[in-house]
């Protein structure tokens, strides 16, 4: 049964062939808001993902029939759904190639039940906080570069950005500081309500994917411009 407007609870789909954790998961965030549905193999989940109406995706890497990164691959063509990634204790392989393939987070196998809420809060209230509102609000812009938060749109000349709400998110916060360093603690702060490890290098990996997607090259940055050791910094769009 695929989660509908109608369903009590915030809707969630767990996509894992561990079938106990897939119920403890339930257990825990039922009595706190959340609908869970659950399916145990990669092209069941995928397809209820696609065909669902769901806030957000727990997504195991290693399944059935087709594993987590080919599913996240494969519904990233249609869905920006926030992911939450499943992966093994200290593998961080898994970590940078799903959030290269558009995870908007990741968490341990070994997550705590108060970390997975946590994590599960930050990536839904970045969807909240980039949807579009009736009010208008000023541009935001670079060079080419325009983004405007009331509408939820990002231009690079006349071409409309494909991002995640993570994306936008971190896209808008360097907007705003544009010509003035943002640190990785300050740019994290901005787009998520978890701390983040001293050695998480989560936020290089979202910020290479949001380079790619407007065609920035990080030896020679026209948008973002990488201070080592710091942070980075918007630059003002004009080539040189």
């Amino acid at each position: 049964m695929e989660a509908t407007e109608g369903s009590d609870g915030r809707p969630l789909l767990v996509i894992d062939d561990d079938r106990k954790l897939c119920g403890l998961i339930r257990d825990y965030l039922a009595p706190l808001g959340w609908n869970v549905e659950m399916r145990h193999t990669g092209p069941e989940g995928l397809e209820e993902a696609k065909e669902g109406n769901y806030e957000a995706v727990i997504l195991d890497v290693m399944m059935p029939g087709m594993d987590g990164f080919e599913v996240l691959r494969e519904l990233r063509k249609t869905s920006n759904v926030p992911v939450l990634m499943l992966t093994s204790m200290g593998d961080e392989a898994d970590r940078i190639v799903g959030l290269e393939m558009g995870a908007d987070d990741y968490l341990p196998k070994t997550f705590s039940s108060r970390e997975l809420l946590a994590r599960l809060r930050a990536v839904t209230r970045r969807v909240v906080l980039s949807e579009p509102d009736e009010g208008k609000s000023e541009d935001l812009v670079a060079g080419e570069l325009r983004l405007n938060e009331g509408t939820h749109v990002a231009l690079l000349g006349n071409e409309p950005l494909d991002l995640t709400a993570l994306e936008f998110a971190m896209l808008a916060a360097l907007m705003k500081a544009k010509g003035r360093v943002k640190s990785r603690e300050a740019l994290l702060e901005d787009v998520s309500e978890r701390r983040f490890d001293v050695f998480d290098r989560s936020i290089d990996v979202h910020v290479s994917q949001l380079r790619r997607k407007l065609g920035d090259d990080a030896k020679n940055p026209r948008f973002i411009q990488t201070i080592r050791g710091v942070g980075y910094k918007l630059l003002e769009g004009v080539e040189e």
